[in-house]
């Protein structure tokens, strides 16, 4: 069976300040709250997928930092799917300072069964840089009074943020797998209209990582999680025309998850010695070992590979297997 979220967007209101890159009506899409009854009414809506095993996700904002009493009323609306057992749980998204053993109680009560929380950074220097307004630490004790909870813990980190470096995020990337986390999203930044970050790069004070320098630090990173069987649940912003027309630069394409393991396919065959390979993929990922415009053929060939694809539908959509020497078949 499938599964997919049933997505409630509460943009800002949780927010007890507003972060260096947030423009979360452009990223959501979203300008008003949504009500209860929104709640019951894309519920309603996405059970008619009978072939869908769903989760009710509030994503956005700050779930467990907005009016208590209006959380409750959202919580109170999804909550007789999960007695129906019409859906699989609900997840939300918070910030690691509204997280604490009270709140975790009611979420228990209401059905919750998975708590994202948008760690961004593990680095405090880039954490206050980009006014985000809680600590490395308070993501740490936040993510241990989930797990304590038995909640599932979802970690959210970003790449090329103001102040950051490719070793900080590689860096943030280690100590969030230190936590164990369920699943974890990593988005590049992309810089929009009307946030801080726009005045700094407009200042001439930053500039953002453009999309090719986002897709090879993040080729470096997932393989990371993957080792450590963490799953990886977005890679890059969804695509969307808000984004594309509001943006300035950064770490943004609409294939962006598809670069990604594209350039861990060639970042495999590289560590190899140039000479001549048979590569044994599947039929659905040849694209990807090519590459976009075919990138990755050209650069092979300027390094001297000589590469044969052989298909095996055995291994899975990002996986590929080297063999010396090219075989016949």
């Amino acid at each position: 069976m499938k599964k997919g979220n049933i997505s409630v967007f509460v943009p800002h209101i949780g927010c007890p300040q507003k972060c260096s890159f947030c423009n979360q009506n452009t990223i959501t899409g979203m300008q008003t709250a949504p009500t209860p009854s929104d709640v019951v009414n894309a519920v309603e809506t996405a059970l008619k997928k009978s072939d869908f095993e769903f989760e009710i996700a509030f994503f956005g904002g700050s779930f467990t930092a907005i009016d208590r009493e209006y959380m409750v009323s959202l919580l109170k609306a999804a909550k007789p799917y999960i007695e129906k057992k019409s859906v699989k749980g609900i997840r939300c998204s918070t910030r690691p300072d509204a997280v604490n053993e009270e709140v975790l109680t009611l979420l228990k009560y209401y059905g919750v069964t998975a708590i994202e929380l948008g760690a961004q950074s593990m680095n405090n220097e880039v954490l206050s840089l980009n006014f985000r307004g809680h600590t490395a630490e308070d993501v740490i004790k936040a993510s241990k009074l989930i797990k304590q909870f038995n909640f599932e813990l979802g970690l959210q980190m970003m790449t090329g943020l103001y102040g950051s470096s490719d070793e900080t995020d590689i860096n943030t990337a280690k100590e969030i797998i230190q936590l164990q986390p369920h699943t974890v999203r990593i988005y590049p930044t992309v810089v929009l209209k009307n946030t801080y970050l726009a005045a700094l790069v407009q200042s001439g004070k930053y500039q953002p990582s453009p999309p090719e320098s986002a897709v090879s630090l993040c080729a470096e990173i997932v393989p990371m999680f993957e080792e450590k069987n963490i799953r990886i649940i977005r890679l890059g912003l969804h695509a969307s025309e808000d984004i594309k027309q509001n943006m300035l630069g950064g770490g943004y394409h609409e294939s962006f998850g598809e670069m990604v393991q594209s350039r861990i396919m060639l970042n495999k065959i590289l560590e190899n010695p140039a000479a001549e390979y048979t590569v044994y993929i599947n039929e659905k990922s040849v694209s990807k070992l090519k590459g976009n415009k075919k990138a990755n053929a050209a650069i092979l060939e300027k390094a001297g590979y000589n590469i044969k694809i052989i298909y095996d539908n055995s291994l899975s959509a990002n996986e590929l297997r080297l063999e010396n020497g090219i075989k016949n078949t």
